[in-house]
């Protein structure tokens, strides 16, 4: 069967087999955008949502002309946060726009709560600096403001901006060829025109609220929310897209994948984490345009990678990368593992194992929140590092060799390989229930949550780890490179904190 579902088209570039679990049908419904949508018509969502047992909000289209296209909506307001709304009241009242932007609004459409909250204004940085002494000004290539509240809460105030190359001067011969690499990747695809000629190498110009929208990735991103009047602005038809609960690019999606690369790695963890569909074109261009993760650069792509994992949709996001062929560009030593395992016909392959890993980490991330990155970085690759380190003499020197590649590839810094070396070199150990000194470690809580994990992929009994989590000691404070100076890890009986990313 097809690993992708779809009722009309086919992918243009590899089929996979589907796994034998049970992966969630991903087929969106027709849905009929709002009346004044720029974007109106026709489209249809690939892949499939469960369905929904009640609109999170209503939705009645105000006509107010073409330039501001307003509808009127219906928000629980308990779950926007009051210090930002009292940031947004304050910036109107001293006559600037202001609107909540971004993942904000799209969880408040689709019934979620934000963890955080974006604005954006018409009013530049200093100005913005002017009205909130509680503020700083931070960013060199394009500055934001961050406004402090007590608590560590932090409210980011960005100035709206518009697409750099909409500078460029009709007169100088630019526009022109970047018109024509645009119409390459709509029309031929595989065209003669270089991929790098379309990354975006800067995104520093201030623009209008309008010009700010259709800049950004997606058209559920691009949703603005005013809050005074109970309105969402909706330039791109983001609002018929969360009807339909599709991730859907801005423009060309080819054009748009190929200036940041890693909005593919965006999209589909939208698509895993909010349980929605990939509009086909979309899916289409994710599959044509993944080789150009290449050319992104390495710590945007590692960083990318972690969120995904963080997000608590990591097995859906995972399935969707190696459907579309995304895994092969990331990690290629993973995805021939999957592709190996779906072919055996073992009730218990590796591929299997992998994907409730996966499962293991969400769970993990619903009930205490985000895990170490250590520990996922090392539940990612722990398959394929177990085949690579079976039968070696020395398992650390194995699992060396093989994550130099992945350094060089993804820029995953040496602190993270050094814990997972550590942590299968000791993971034997440590499932026949004898940690030694290794309890005193700092890693020793990372490696009893990596173990439950492994236990848990192959269907075993987690209460090895948990009697060893209760009969071992704690570890002692100390002052590692590993803490960056910062003082002791928590006891074994408190949740890890995410590591420090910078």
């Amino acid at each position: 069967m097809d690993a992708r579902s779809t009722d009309d088209e086919q992918p243009s570039k590899k089929r996979r087999a589907r796994p034998a679990f049970d992966e969630p049908a991903i087929t969106v419904e027709d849905a009929r955008p709002p009346a004044s949508s720029p974007q109106g018509g026709g489209r249809r969502g690939r892949r499939s949502a469960p369905p929904i047992d009640e609109p999170a909000t209503e939705i009645t289209a105000i006509v107010e002309g073409p330039v501001h296209p307003r509808y009127a909506v219906s928000l629980d307001e308990d779950r926007i946060d009051p210090d930002v709304q009292k940031v947004v009241r304050r910036l109107v009242r001293h006559g600037y726009e202001a609107y909540l932007v971004g993942g904000c609004v799209r969880d408040l459409l689709l019934g979620g709560k934000p963890k955080d909250f974006d604005v954006a204004t018409s009013a530049r940085p200093e100005q913005v600096r002017e009205l909130f002494r509680n503020s700083r000004v931070i960013g060199r290539r394009f500055r934001l403001v961050h406004v402090l509240f007590h608590g560590g809460k932090v409210i980011e105030v960005a100035t709206f901006r518009r697409n750099p190359n909409d500078e460029v001067e009709e007169g100088d011969g630019t526009a022109a060829s970047l018109r024509a690499l645009g119409s390459s990747a709509e029309g031929g695809r595989s065209g003669t025109a270089d991929p790098a000629q379309l990354l975006i190498r800067s995104d520093n110009v201030f623009g209008e609220a309008h010009e700010d929208a259709s800049r950004r990735d997606f058209t559920i991103n691009a949703l603005f929310y005013d809050v005074e009047a109970g309105q969402i602005l909706d330039w791109v038809g983001g609002l018929a897209d969360i009807e339909k609960r599709v991730v859907n690019t801005i423009g060309e999606p080819h054009v748009r994948f190929r200036e940041d690369p890693v909005r593919i790695l965006r999209a589909l963890k939208f698509a895993g984490r909010l349980d929605l569909g990939i509009q086909p074109e979309a899916y289409d261009a994710i599959v044509e345009c993944r080789g150009a993760l290449e050319l992104a650069a390495r710590p945007r792509v590692a960083e990318e990678v972690l969120k995904l994992l963080r997000s608590g949709g990591a097995r859906r996001t995972m399935f969707l990368a190696w459907e579309t062929g995304v895994l092969d560009v990331l990690l290629p030593e993973l995805s021939a593992l999957l592709y190996d395992s779906f072919q055996s016909s073992s009730p218990s392959s590796s591929g299997e194992r992998f994907f409730r890993l996966l499962e293991f980490i969400d769970r993990r991330t619903v009930e205490l929140g985000p895990r170490d990155d250590t520990v996922l970085w090392t539940l990612l690759l722990l398959e394929p590092l177990k085949e690579a380190t079976e039968g070696a003499r020395d398992r650390s020197v194995a699992a060396i060799e093989f994550l130099d590649p992945l350094l060089e590839r993804l820029a995953i810094p040496r602190r993270f390989a050094d814990g997972m070396r550590r942590i299968l070199a000791v993971l034997p150990r440590i499932l026949s229930g004898r940690a030694g000194r290794f309890a005193r470690t700092e890693l020793f809580d990372l490696a009893l949550e990596v173990a439950e994990a492994d236990l848990y992929a192959r269907g075993m009994s987690l209460e090895p780890i948990r009697a060893l989590r209760s009969t071992a000691r704690p570890a002692e404070p100390s002052r590692s490179t590993n803490t960056g100076g910062r003082g002791h890890r928590p006891s074994m009986h408190a949740r890890p904190r995410p590591t420090p990313r910078h």
